[in-house]
Protein backbone atom coordinates (compact mmCIF):
# COMPACT_ATOMS: atom_id res chain seq x y z
CA UNK A 1 0.00 0.00 0.00
CA UNK A 2 1.27 3.45 -0.84
CA UNK A 3 0.47 7.05 -0.03
CA UNK A 4 1.87 8.82 -3.06
CA UNK A 5 1.53 9.03 -6.82
CA UNK A 6 -1.36 9.34 -9.23
CA UNK A 7 -4.67 7.51 -9.35
CA UNK A 8 -8.04 8.33 -7.85
CA UNK A 9 -9.77 7.88 -4.52
CA UNK A 10 -13.00 6.03 -5.37
CA UNK A 11 -15.83 4.60 -3.29
CA UNK A 12 -18.63 2.06 -3.22
CA UNK A 13 -20.83 0.46 -0.54
CA UNK A 14 -23.70 -1.92 0.11
CA UNK A 15 -22.34 -4.64 -2.16
CA UNK A 16 -24.62 -7.28 -0.58
CA UNK A 17 -22.92 -10.17 -2.32
CA UNK A 18 -25.31 -12.83 -1.05
CA UNK A 19 -27.21 -11.90 -4.21
CA UNK A 20 -25.67 -13.59 -7.26
CA UNK A 21 -26.13 -10.46 -9.37
CA UNK A 22 -24.22 -8.36 -6.84
CA UNK A 23 -21.43 -10.93 -6.56
CA UNK A 24 -21.04 -10.71 -10.33
CA UNK A 25 -20.75 -6.92 -10.08
CA UNK A 26 -17.97 -7.25 -7.50
CA UNK A 27 -16.13 -9.76 -9.67
CA UNK A 28 -16.19 -7.19 -12.48
CA UNK A 29 -14.79 -4.28 -10.43
CA UNK A 30 -11.39 -3.12 -11.71
CA UNK A 31 -9.37 0.02 -10.94
CA UNK A 32 -8.75 2.48 -13.75
CA UNK A 33 -5.25 3.06 -12.40
CA UNK A 34 -3.00 0.67 -10.44
CA UNK A 35 -2.73 3.44 -7.85
CA UNK A 36 -6.46 3.81 -7.20
CA UNK A 37 -7.62 3.57 -3.59
CA UNK A 38 -11.04 2.05 -2.94
CA UNK A 39 -13.27 3.09 -0.03
CA UNK A 40 -15.83 0.43 0.92
CA UNK A 41 -18.48 1.99 3.15
CA UNK A 42 -20.02 -1.11 4.66
CA UNK A 43 -22.59 -3.82 4.00
CA UNK A 44 -20.27 -6.00 1.96
CA UNK A 45 -22.08 -9.16 3.06
CA UNK A 46 -23.91 -10.88 5.91
CA UNK A 47 -21.38 -13.63 6.69
CA UNK A 48 -17.72 -13.42 7.61
CA UNK A 49 -16.71 -15.75 4.76
CA UNK A 50 -18.42 -13.57 2.16
CA UNK A 51 -16.89 -10.39 3.60
CA UNK A 52 -13.47 -12.01 3.45
CA UNK A 53 -13.98 -13.19 -0.14
CA UNK A 54 -15.10 -9.79 -1.43
CA UNK A 55 -12.56 -7.64 0.39
CA UNK A 56 -9.79 -10.12 -0.44
CA UNK A 57 -10.63 -9.92 -4.14
CA UNK A 58 -10.70 -6.13 -4.10
CA UNK A 59 -7.47 -5.91 -2.08
CA UNK A 60 -5.73 -7.86 -4.83
CA UNK A 61 -6.82 -5.32 -7.44
CA UNK A 62 -6.68 -1.91 -5.79
CA UNK A 63 -3.57 -0.25 -4.39
CA UNK A 64 -5.33 0.30 -1.05
CA UNK A 65 -8.74 -0.80 0.21
CA UNK A 66 -10.24 1.04 3.19
CA UNK A 67 -13.28 -0.50 4.88
CA UNK A 68 -15.85 0.87 7.30
CA UNK A 69 -18.35 -1.69 8.62
CA UNK A 70 -22.07 -1.58 8.00
CA UNK A 71 -24.86 -3.15 9.97
CA UNK A 72 -24.94 -6.31 7.83
CA UNK A 73 -21.34 -7.25 8.67
CA UNK A 74 -22.22 -6.89 12.34
CA UNK A 75 -25.21 -9.23 12.17
CA UNK A 76 -24.94 -12.69 13.66
CA UNK A 77 -27.16 -14.62 11.24
CA UNK A 78 -28.12 -18.20 12.10
CA UNK A 79 -26.52 -19.55 8.91
CA UNK A 80 -23.07 -18.09 9.62
CA UNK A 81 -20.64 -20.59 11.19
CA UNK A 82 -19.00 -17.60 12.91
CA UNK A 83 -21.30 -17.08 15.87
CA UNK A 84 -19.47 -14.15 17.47
CA UNK A 85 -21.64 -11.23 18.55
CA UNK A 86 -21.22 -7.50 19.03
CA UNK A 87 -17.76 -6.18 19.78
CA UNK A 88 -16.17 -9.62 19.43
CA UNK A 89 -17.60 -9.99 15.93
CA UNK A 90 -16.36 -6.55 14.93
CA UNK A 91 -12.87 -7.30 16.28
CA UNK A 92 -12.83 -10.58 14.38
CA UNK A 93 -13.67 -8.75 11.16
CA UNK A 94 -10.88 -6.25 11.85
CA UNK A 95 -8.43 -9.14 12.15
CA UNK A 96 -9.71 -10.63 8.89
CA UNK A 97 -9.17 -7.29 7.17
CA UNK A 98 -5.67 -6.92 8.55
CA UNK A 99 -4.73 -10.34 7.18
CA UNK A 100 -5.95 -9.15 3.79
CA UNK A 101 -4.12 -5.82 4.01
CA UNK A 102 -7.40 -3.88 4.21
CA UNK A 103 -7.43 -0.71 6.34
CA UNK A 104 -10.08 -0.57 9.10
CA UNK A 105 -11.36 2.06 11.56
CA UNK A 106 -8.97 0.59 14.14
CA UNK A 107 -5.86 1.34 12.06
CA UNK A 108 -3.94 4.62 11.68
CA UNK A 109 -5.67 6.94 9.25
CA UNK A 110 -4.00 7.07 5.84
CA UNK A 111 -3.17 10.23 3.91
CA UNK A 112 -4.24 10.34 0.27
CA UNK A 113 -1.48 12.18 -1.62
CA UNK A 114 -2.71 11.55 -5.14
CA UNK A 115 -4.72 13.95 -7.32
CA UNK A 116 -6.97 16.17 -5.22
CA UNK A 117 -4.91 15.52 -2.08
CA UNK A 118 -3.48 15.61 0.41
CA UNK A 119 -6.41 14.51 2.57
CA UNK A 120 -6.71 12.39 5.68
CA UNK A 121 -8.94 9.40 4.91
CA UNK A 122 -10.81 8.34 8.04
CA UNK A 123 -12.94 5.18 8.00
CA UNK A 124 -15.46 5.43 10.83
CA UNK A 125 -17.58 2.97 12.77
CA UNK A 126 -20.26 4.90 14.66
CA UNK A 127 -23.57 3.00 14.58
CA UNK A 128 -26.80 4.85 15.50
CA UNK A 129 -28.68 5.77 18.65
CA UNK A 130 -32.37 6.13 17.64
CA UNK A 131 -32.12 9.93 17.93
CA UNK A 132 -33.43 10.48 14.37
CA UNK A 133 -37.08 10.12 15.28
CA UNK A 134 -40.11 11.43 13.35
CA UNK A 135 -41.95 14.47 14.73
CA UNK A 136 -44.32 13.52 17.50
CA UNK A 137 -42.19 10.67 18.82
CA UNK A 138 -40.19 12.11 21.68
CA UNK A 139 -38.66 8.91 23.01
CA UNK A 140 -36.90 5.88 21.58
CA UNK A 141 -39.59 3.64 23.07
CA UNK A 142 -42.34 5.56 21.30
CA UNK A 143 -40.56 5.53 17.94
CA UNK A 144 -39.79 1.81 18.21
CA UNK A 145 -43.39 1.06 19.14
CA UNK A 146 -44.59 2.90 16.05
CA UNK A 147 -42.10 1.00 13.89
CA UNK A 148 -43.39 -2.33 15.20
CA UNK A 149 -46.99 -1.20 14.79
CA UNK A 150 -46.41 -0.35 11.12
CA UNK A 151 -44.10 -3.27 10.38
CA UNK A 152 -41.14 -1.05 9.43
CA UNK A 153 -38.51 -2.63 11.68
CA UNK A 154 -34.81 -2.94 10.87
CA UNK A 155 -33.47 -6.51 11.00
CA UNK A 156 -30.77 -5.14 13.33
CA UNK A 157 -33.30 -5.52 16.14
CA UNK A 158 -33.00 -9.29 15.74
CA UNK A 159 -29.45 -9.84 14.47
CA UNK A 160 -27.17 -6.94 15.49
CA UNK A 161 -26.18 -7.62 19.08
CA UNK A 162 -24.37 -4.93 21.12
CA UNK A 163 -22.54 -7.30 23.51
CA UNK A 164 -21.01 -6.46 25.93
CA UNK A 165 -22.80 -3.10 25.83
CA UNK A 166 -26.33 -3.09 27.24
CA UNK A 167 -27.75 -1.51 24.07
CA UNK A 168 -26.88 -0.44 20.54
CA UNK A 169 -27.15 3.21 21.59
CA UNK A 170 -24.57 2.64 24.35
CA UNK A 171 -22.22 1.05 21.83
CA UNK A 172 -22.84 4.01 19.53
CA UNK A 173 -21.98 6.50 22.28
CA UNK A 174 -18.71 4.70 22.99
CA UNK A 175 -17.79 4.61 19.30
CA UNK A 176 -18.62 8.31 18.82
CA UNK A 177 -16.51 9.32 21.83
CA UNK A 178 -13.47 7.28 20.81
CA UNK A 179 -13.66 8.35 17.17
CA UNK A 180 -14.00 12.02 18.10
CA UNK A 181 -10.93 11.70 20.30
CA UNK A 182 -8.90 10.32 17.41
CA UNK A 183 -10.15 12.90 14.93
CA UNK A 184 -9.43 15.71 17.39
CA UNK A 185 -5.80 14.56 17.43
CA UNK A 186 -5.40 14.72 13.63
CA UNK A 187 -3.24 17.25 11.79
CA UNK A 188 -5.63 20.24 11.56
CA UNK A 189 -3.91 21.41 8.36
CA UNK A 190 -5.21 18.38 6.45
CA UNK A 191 -8.76 18.23 5.08
CA UNK A 192 -10.51 14.93 5.68
CA UNK A 193 -12.51 12.38 3.76
CA UNK A 194 -14.90 10.85 6.30
CA UNK A 195 -16.15 7.36 5.43
CA UNK A 196 -19.03 5.95 7.46
CA UNK A 197 -21.74 3.45 6.58
CA UNK A 198 -24.45 5.58 8.14
CA UNK A 199 -24.90 9.23 7.04
CA UNK A 200 -23.38 11.77 9.43
CA UNK A 201 -26.27 14.21 9.08
CA UNK A 202 -29.98 13.50 9.14
CA UNK A 203 -31.08 15.38 6.01
CA UNK A 204 -30.32 12.52 3.58
CA UNK A 205 -33.02 10.48 5.35
CA UNK A 206 -35.67 13.06 4.46
CA UNK A 207 -36.28 11.19 1.19
CA UNK A 208 -36.90 7.81 2.81
CA UNK A 209 -40.17 6.17 1.78
CA UNK A 210 -40.72 5.27 5.43
CA UNK A 211 -39.46 8.11 7.67
CA UNK A 212 -39.76 5.91 10.77
CA UNK A 213 -36.73 3.94 9.49
CA UNK A 214 -34.42 6.94 10.05
CA UNK A 215 -33.95 5.93 13.71
CA UNK A 216 -31.62 3.14 12.46
CA UNK A 217 -29.65 5.48 10.20
CA UNK A 218 -27.39 7.66 12.35
CA UNK A 219 -27.00 9.92 15.36
CA UNK A 220 -27.41 13.60 16.17
CA UNK A 221 -23.96 13.44 17.78
CA UNK A 222 -22.27 13.73 14.36
CA UNK A 223 -24.40 16.56 12.96
CA UNK A 224 -21.46 18.99 12.77
CA UNK A 225 -18.61 16.57 12.03
CA UNK A 226 -18.34 17.53 8.35
CA UNK A 227 -17.55 21.09 9.48
CA UNK A 228 -15.74 20.25 12.71
CA UNK A 229 -13.28 17.99 10.90
CA UNK A 230 -12.85 20.05 7.71
CA UNK A 231 -14.28 17.41 5.39
CA UNK A 232 -13.47 17.71 1.72
CA UNK A 233 -16.07 14.97 1.21
CA UNK A 234 -18.22 12.60 3.26
CA UNK A 235 -18.84 9.07 1.95
CA UNK A 236 -21.72 6.92 3.20
CA UNK A 237 -24.19 4.23 2.16
CA UNK A 238 -26.96 2.38 4.04
CA UNK A 239 -29.89 4.25 2.47
CA UNK A 240 -29.61 2.58 -0.95
CA UNK A 241 -30.29 5.98 -2.53
CA UNK A 242 -27.06 6.73 -4.44
CA UNK A 243 -26.65 10.45 -5.09
CA UNK A 244 -24.52 13.54 -4.53
CA UNK A 245 -25.76 16.21 -2.12
CA UNK A 246 -24.23 19.24 -0.42
CA UNK A 247 -24.60 20.36 3.18
CA UNK A 248 -22.86 23.50 4.46
CA UNK A 249 -20.77 23.51 1.28
CA UNK A 250 -19.49 19.95 1.88
CA UNK A 251 -20.04 17.23 -0.70
CA UNK A 252 -21.79 14.08 0.57
CA UNK A 253 -21.61 10.97 -1.62
CA UNK A 254 -24.05 8.09 -1.07
CA UNK A 255 -22.30 5.29 -2.96
CA UNK A 256 -24.43 2.18 -2.39
CA UNK A 257 -25.12 -0.56 -4.91
CA UNK A 258 -28.13 -1.92 -3.01
CA UNK A 259 -30.34 -4.89 -3.83
CA UNK A 260 -31.05 -6.08 -7.41
CA UNK A 261 -34.73 -5.16 -7.10
CA UNK A 262 -33.63 -1.58 -6.42
CA UNK A 263 -30.88 -1.04 -8.97
CA UNK A 264 -32.71 -2.76 -11.82
CA UNK A 265 -35.13 0.19 -11.85
CA UNK A 266 -32.41 2.81 -12.31
CA UNK A 267 -31.16 4.23 -15.57
CA UNK A 268 -27.54 4.26 -14.37
CA UNK A 269 -25.78 0.87 -14.55
CA UNK A 270 -25.01 -0.55 -11.08
CA UNK A 271 -21.66 -1.47 -9.62
CA UNK A 272 -19.77 1.65 -10.62
CA UNK A 273 -17.42 3.21 -8.14
CA UNK A 274 -17.84 6.92 -7.40
CA UNK A 275 -14.80 9.17 -7.66
CA UNK A 276 -14.23 11.13 -4.47
CA UNK A 277 -10.82 12.70 -5.18
CA UNK A 278 -9.98 14.44 -7.33
CA UNK A 279 -13.48 15.90 -7.17
CA UNK A 280 -15.30 15.74 -10.50
CA UNK A 281 -15.42 19.18 -12.12
CA UNK A 282 -18.56 21.04 -11.08
CA UNK A 283 -20.00 18.07 -9.18
CA UNK A 284 -23.59 19.37 -9.16
CA UNK A 285 -26.05 17.95 -6.64
CA UNK A 286 -27.88 15.09 -8.35
CA UNK A 287 -30.27 12.31 -7.46
CA UNK A 288 -30.44 9.03 -9.37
Amino acid sequence: MREDGDGSLVAISDLHIRYAENRTLVQALRPESPRDWLLVAGDVADTVADVEWALGLLAQRYDTVIWAPGNHELWTPPADPVTLRGVERYRHLVQVCRRLGVVTPEDPYRVWRGAGGPALVAPLFLLYDYSWRPPGFDTRAAALAEAYRTGIVCTDEMLLHPDPYPSRQDWCAARVAETARRLDERDPELPTVLVNHWPLVRRPTDVLRYPIFAQWCGTEATADWHRRYAAAAVVYGHLHIPRTTWYDGVRFEEVSVGYPREWRRRSVPPGRVRRILPAPAGTPPTAW
